[in-house]
């Protein structure tokens, strides 16, 4: 037995702020929005889905950002993308702490951190 693959990764957020969501997981990070199954609508949230990168976003009571953890999400033009995030005026932090290694901190609109890296190549 061996676990091949993360399937999707989870994050939390307020309810009543997928607009939000949409805006920025779905606009300025170009995920695609994906329906949700028809079991689940009630629960609010909202899921981001390609082929290759699964973001769910899900209703959580007492909502308290995740600082700390994170997703690290490969993107194949960095800088392009650091430029649309600054433009919409979402703050990036810049890291060099890995040697050769290209990348960003965000916050998502909800306090959640994301750490944004170049893909190789």
């Amino acid at each position: 037995m061996t676990i091949i693959a993360i399937d999707h990764v989870q994050l939390a957020m307020p309810e009543g702020r997928e607009q939000e969501a949409r805006d920025f997981y779905g606009t300025l990070l170009g995920l695609p929005e994906s329906p949700k199954p028809p079991e689940l609508l009630t629960r609010g949230g909202a899921w981001f889905e390609s082929p290759t990168v699964k973001v769910h976003l899900g209703v959580e009571q007492n909502f308290r950002p995740a600082r700390k953890a994170h997703p690290g999400l490969l993107v194949d033009d960095l800088e392009v993308l650091a430029s649309r995030l600054r433009a919409a005026g979402v703050k990036l932090v810049a890291d060099d702490a890995l040697p050769g290694q290209a990348r960003y901190f965000v916050d998502d609109p909800f306090g959640n951190r994301l750490e944004l890296l170049q893909a190789p190549g």
